[in-house]
């Protein structure tokens, strides 16, 4: 079948097996679909399907074949969804600490933020940090000491201690 051929006989046979498919799925979205499938299929082999008498009959069998595994494989999701549990209606927010916590955090510089967030809430060490962020690890130690300062001054005394900003150091730090 000549390229030529081929796009005669994908003109005068694709409306025609979409009708089909569709009748067989009830969507003619994925009808559409499927026939373009096996027509780009049939183009690989577009010699051999004249050599058969019946090439329509050949897309026709392709297209339902692909419904099916389409079929099989929305079935095999629905099935998963239906073993997963449902999630919460109402996932709790975050409590006042943390939003306190994220305000504060907002207020301190780009570098020293990203520095406390990763070593203290991320528990990342700090030679962890300078390879994340790419800062020698003195560096990362000076944004970590500011960031607790500027922190001790934005958070109220109860929820200081919820990243270390008292001023007191993580033990490894410490011991660098």
């Amino acid at each position: 079948m000549t390229e030529d051929e081929f796009d005669a006989f994908y003109a005068s046979a694709f409306p025609r097996i979409v009708g089909q498919v569709y009748s067989f799925t009830g969507d003619h979205g994925q009808a559409q679909d499927v026939v373009q499938e096996a027509f780009v299929r049939a183009w690989d082999r577009r010699r051999d399907i004249l050599a058969t008498e019946a090439p329509e009959a050949w897309i026709r069998t392709v297209a339902m074949r692909l419904a099916v595994s389409h079929w099989r494989r929305a079935r095999r999701w629905l099935e998963l969804v239906r073993r997963t549990p449902p999630l919460p209606d109402h996932a709790p927010g975050p409590g006042p600490e943390h939003v306190a916590l994220v305000a504060a955090l907002r207020q301190l510089p780009e570098p020293q933020r990203m520095a406390i967030v990763l070593h203290h809430l991320c528990d990342l060490s700090v030679e962890q940090v300078a390879s994340e962020t790419g800062a020698p690890t003195g560096t990362v130690k000076a944004r970590l000491a500011r960031g607790r300062a500027a922190l001790t001054k934005l958070l109220p005394p109860g929820e200081v201690g919820v990243v270390g900003a008292s001023g007191e150091e993580k033990e490894e730090d410490r011991a660098r």
